[in-house]
């Protein structure tokens, strides 16, 4: 009973940390580019909204960025944060925005007019005081970029970089010379394509995307998936909130996001009212996915000029950076399905590592905090599986005498159990219950940009990446094997060789998982080898005393 039990905890384990995969697959690659060159030059429109080489960058550096701004568009085609190491080399910077052949992501700001077009005629340039910024010891710098007036319309793009934000300040400045009044809107969109972040893998992925959040619909992801069914068959039929009057719109990835906001937290939103502002997410002609917002902005009189301000968030989903900066924009830390769970957790980590200082102890501490809080479960749990343990070769010597009268050896087993206070079942719900907590604890570390570069002791300088010395799995592994010797004995000789061999078989995994994943299960495993050990001979004991 006790190995099918430990079994079925096995599958269930394995069934989420392997099958997650099947149940979410990561996204497909782009579409072929013979695919998007034939797209682009069936619709003349689709290839300027996805034109994307650099023509002549303007380059800003700052504490936390290295920006590329291409001059034809106004738009951000390159991104490196400087303080991030690349997934798959620690030696390079992390590239979040490029426009490489086979890597596309961009933040675009347009204005238009009521009709969709471009309210800036194709060919329009921007034209920066200089082609190189940086914030050198100052709090912020600011990059103007002046379009050439047309047809009595006056545009200046002006990004604001501040020091150690990844809240990036955009506003349009519009002069409006025409003799009448303007009408037009603002789109503002994350473009992308569909291939997985780098260093992902089957054993490390998450939900790279599309994500909208609105008052009205909440929190909603918009995978490539659902957009690839849209486009194939023509219509808008994902499940997110078109009209809305705040909230934040962009795209999301391991670790990262980039969104565009439409009210900070406790401001005005850009919208006025919710007919003002239209979610738009979609695939696009090219095979890249839009993720943005089209605002609609007042009427424009003649003569005048206004400032059209919006806020782009682009770097690292870290909690105490996005929790203030907008409303929910912390979901974007996405936790999945366990979010309820997982969400708690993290804040309870965050909050031990206010006061320690130290990730790696921090994910300690919130161990054995855990491990406190479920601990009449846990005990409820290993108290069956002592007694178990402990009348095991009773059992086994009844199965000896009426091995061959099942009935006889049900009706003496059941006697025994009644005899022993032993419930079979005992230690399965407890276990079960248990499950959702570890299973958010988790996506809770999983999904911690915090951790990425965190060092906790020695020879463990990541958090987020594989022990370089396999030390935690060895660990890892050797905590189950011994975990196994506390079990109660299966009879079957060959379960008793798979519980030996499963150990291992659990441990391989654990080479490729991040190391602060591995040291909170060695550290559980640690407290539950105690425990049990404790309670079992307390049972040992009681068993014999009464015998």
């Amino acid at each position: 009973m006790e190995f099918k039990r430990l079994m079925a905890f096995a599958v269930i384990a394995m069934a989420i940390l392997f099958g997650w995969n099947y149940a979410f697959p990561p996204p497909k690659k782009p579409v072929a580019q013979v695919q998007a060159d034939a797209a682009k030059t069936a619709n003349p429109a689709a290839a300027q909204q996805g034109s994307l080489s650099v023509t002549d960058p303007i380059k800003v550096k700052t504490d936390v960025y290295d920006i590329e701004i291409d001059q034809a568009t106004g738009d951000i085609r390159r991104m490196v944060l400087s303080k991030h190491d690349a997934t798959s080399d620690a030696t390079k910077t992390f590239v979040l925005l490029d426009d490489e052949k086979n890597y596309t992501y961009v933040a675009q700001a347009s204005l238009l007019n009521k009709q969709g077009a471009y309210l800036l005629p194709e060919g329009t340039k921007f034209t920066a005081a200089q082609k190189q910024y940086d914030l050198g010891n100052g709090d912020k710098v600011e990059v103007r970029l002046t379009a050439p007036e047309v047809n009595g319309v006056k545009v200046d793009k002006v990004y604001t970089f501040r020091k150690n934000d990844y809240a990036i300040d955009v506003r349009f400045d519009v002069t409006n010379n025409t003799g009448k009044p303007l009408a037009y809107d603002a789109m503002y969109r994350m473009l992308r394509d569909g291939s997985a972040p780098e260093g992902e893998s089957w054993f490390v992925h998450s939900y790279t995307g599309p994500v909208v959040y609105t008052p009205e619909g909440r929190y909603q992801k918009v995978d490539f998936k659902s957009l690839d069914e849209d486009f194939q068959n023509g219509k808008d039929t994902a499940d997110y909130q078109r009209k809305t009057e705040a909230g934040w719109v962009g795209m999301i990835q391991h670790y990262f996001v980039t969104s565009w906001i439409l009210n900070k937290k406790d401001a005005a939103s850009v919208c006025g009212k919710a007919e003002n502002c239209t979610m738009d997410v979609k695939k696009r002609s090219d095979g890249l996915y839009s993720a943005g917002v089209r605002v609609a902005l007042p009427d424009l009189a003649a003569g005048q000029t206004v400032a059209v301000p919006m806020t782009l968030f682009a770097g690292p989903a870290e909690y105490n950076r996005i929790m203030p900066l907008a409303d929910n924009l912390e979901l974007s830390k996405d936790f999945g399905k366990l979010h309820i769970f997982a969400s708690p957790l993290f804040k309870l980590l965050n909050w031990i590592h206010g006061y320690v200082g130290n990730w790696g102890w921090a994910i300690i501490l919130l161990t054995i905090i855990v491990k406190a809080i479920l601990f009449p479960l846990t005990n409820a749990s290993y108290k069956s599986m002592a007694k178990m343990r402990a009348v095991a070769p009773r059992l086994n010597a009844l199965k000896a005498e009426y091995g061959d009268d099942r009935m006889k050896m049900q009706q003496e087993m059941m006697a025994l159990y009644k005899k022993e206070k032993i419930n079979p079942l005992g230690g399965c719900l407890p276990m079960l219950i248990q499950i959702p907590v570890f299973l958010g604890l988790y996506w809770a570390l999983f999904n911690s940009v915090e951790l990425r570069q965190a060092p906790w002791m020695g020879w463990i300088q990541d958090l987020a990446r594989p022990d370089p010395w396999f030390i935690l799995p060895v660990l890892m592994a050797a905590t189950m094997w011994l975990q196994t010797h506390l079990n109660p004995p299966p009879a079957d000789p060959m379960q008793a060789k798979m519980m030996k061999i499963m150990p291992l078989m659990f441990s391989v995994m654990f080479f490729f998982f991040p190391a602060g994943l591995v040291l909170y299960y060695v550290v559980n495993n640690v407290l539950s080898i105690a425990q049990q050990w404790f309670i079992n001979k307390k049972i040992e004991k009681s068993i014999k005393a009464s015998a």
